[in-house]
């Protein structure tokens, strides 16, 4: 298991992230931005393009529901992805 934090994503560090997948034949995309059109899709896109042969499992994605970001932050905390979802997830992609 191999953890990649980008620092930024543009420029994107495509490289880094290709050879973790190489290196690990898994993918897990966290991010904070709501499952749709946010910019894991795009992470986990280029994955699929230029390492698929790479994978052992799917690309995984963990991401916030699709709804409005609510301003309360006891809502924004069940908004956002948790270690728990994190830790459901990783197990599910090792076991795969």
């Amino acid at each position: 298991m191999e953890i990649v934090d980008l620092r930024t994503l543009a420029p994107l560090d495509e490289e880094t992230i290709l050879e973790s997948v190489r290196k690990t034949s898994r993918a897990m995309v966290l991010h904070e931005d709501t499952m749709t059109g946010g910019f894991g899709g795009e992470i986990a896109a280029r994955i699929t393009e230029r390492a698929f042969d790479c994978l052992d499992a799917p690309v995984v994605r963990i991401a916030s529901p699709d709804t409005p970001i609510p301003y309360s932050p006891p809502l924004e905390d069940a908004f956002l992805p948790n270690a728990d979802n994190v830790v459901e997830k990783v197990r599910w992609l090792v076991a795969y």
